[in-house]
């Protein structure tokens, strides 16, 4: 896990949380550098997310947190972006595919950020777009 002075670092008012998938089948291995690499393809100047929690519950560091996130338009300026590795079944559909082990590490980030910064939304990105992201209703699964 990165060391906790890389997520307090941030001098931008973050307020909101917001939890996507990586929209790959569950077990596809996909890291950090991966989704970078796809979301430069698009043009953007890195990765999109923040912080990227892998399929065995290790919490990796994406974008900076002092930098405005590209995950939620009209969202980024002041949240952070939280990633999970899955969220597609194996025919391509969406699916909640998130672990206990995924699902403990993003638990204990969310309570990790909201102990450094004014935290009062925590949000999935299918609550501020039209996409499937991230297969569940995040009140479902985490907490404040």
């Amino acid at each position: 896990m990165d060391s906790k002075a890389n997520r307090k670092e941030a001098v931008r008012k973050i307020d909101t949380i917001i939890i996507h998938c990586s929209f790959t089948p569950k077990g596809r291995k996909v890291t950090v550098n991966d989704i970078r690499a796809w979301h430069k393809a698009r043009g953007w100047s890195d990765i999109g997310y923040h912080f990227v929690v892998y399929e065995d519950g290790t919490v990796h560091l994406g974008r900076k947190i002092d930098k405005v996130g590209a995950h939620a338009k009209g969202y980024n300026t002041s949240s952070v972006g939280v990633c999970y590795i899955g969220g597609m079944d194996a025919a391509g559909k969406p699916k909640d595919t998130l672990n206990n082990l995924q699902r403990d590490a993003i638990q204990a980030l969310i309570l990790e950020l909201k102990s450094s910064h004014p935290i009062t939304k925590l949000i999935g990105h299918n609550e501020v777009s039209s996409k499937e992201c991230p297969c569940f209703r995040v009140s479902d699964k985490f907490t404040l």
